[in-house]
């Protein structure tokens, strides 16, 4: 992919001037776009957090892009769908898994679908707490940014798969909180995967990526979201930073959504061992007690 060799003009040339773009004011909609594979006990806190803090001064649509083969998300998505939260929409989105391993397609797909004033491109282990969406939809009244983000995220520690949050989550569905659990702030200076919120037009004018083959382009396994930076590029922005209160993220240590051989889960883990020995040492500290207790 030829980002930065080329002008993003060259590539996505759709993408409407400030001035084309509605500067709406009032009750906003909001749609979340979420995917998620082999992540269930993580959705089930995401949705979770919908029902106990439902927006009160912006209606949400609230998209999960899923496949049926991951029965366990599909169980949790039968029951966050009976359950009716004011200002809230429940749309699950099914694709098979190799168009979900691929998260820029279904991005693409639901960018340009949406009725949106705002779209929220997540992840399934970001939640939105007291204050988050209403704050947010405050915060964009007359904007006509092309993407936004928050300035900052609250972070749960790095969390063992055995960990007790994340095991309340692989239980029955129900409404589930964080509890005491405690939190880092953490400042963004720019929008990353799932803190990206694209104004309507631009989305349903240029999707996610949509001229970028590979990025299209389904796969056997989960990919990297490398075409998050590419579509920043496209949008020629790195977004501008709000403040927007209670957007929290479950941090964890397996990656459970990458498929492929019991070396590649080894491997993969061992990466991830080597970042936290730069990054999260007391964390990796707290994984090697446990595996020795065992």
């Amino acid at each position: 992919m030829a980002k930065g060799l080329v002008p993003a003009r060259w590539i996505e040339p759709d993408l409407p001037r400030p001035e084309a773009r509605a500067a709406r004011v009032g009750q906003l909609s909001i749609e979340i776009v979420s995917h998620c594979w082999n992540y269930s006990h993580l959705l089930i806190y995401q949705l979770g957090s919908l029902v106990r803090n439902p927006p009160r001064d912006c209606t949400v649509t609230m998209t999960v892009l899923y496949s049926s083969s991951d029965t366990d998300t599909l169980q949790v998505l039968d029951y966050f769908s009976s359950l009716k939260v004011s200002n809230v929409t429940w749309h699950w989105c099914e694709y098979p898994p190799e168009v979900l391993f691929r998260r820029g397609i279904g991005r693409n797909a639901a960018a340009l679908a949406s009725m949106a004033d705002w779209v929220w491109f997540t992840d399934c282990d970001v939640l939105f707490e007291a204050g988050c969406l209403d704050t947010l939809a405050a915060a964009l009244q007359g904007r006509r940014d092309a993407l936004v983000h928050p300035l900052e995220e609250h972070c749960t520690p790095l969390l063992p798969d055995d960990a007790p949050l994340l095991a309340a989550g692989r239980n029955a569905p129900t409404v589930l909180d964080l509890g005491d659990m405690p939190l880092q702030v953490r400042p963004r200076k720019h929008a990353t995967g799932p803190l990206q919120i694209t104004h309507g037009d631009v989305c349903r004018a240029i999707g996610y990526c949509r001229n970028i083959p590979i990025y299209q382009t389904p796969s056997p396994v989960w990919t990297k979201a490398h075409e998050d930076g590419a579509y920043r590029w496209l949008v020629r922005s790195k977004g501008v930073g709000l403040v927007i209160p209670g957007v929290v993220r479950i941090r964890h240590l397996s990656k459970g959504r990458y498929t492929g051989s019991a070396f590649n889960t080894r491997l993969r883990a061992r990466i991830r061992e080597s970042q936290m020995r730069l990054r999260e040492p007391e964390a990796l500290a707290a994984v090697r007690l446990r595996d020795e207790a065992k």
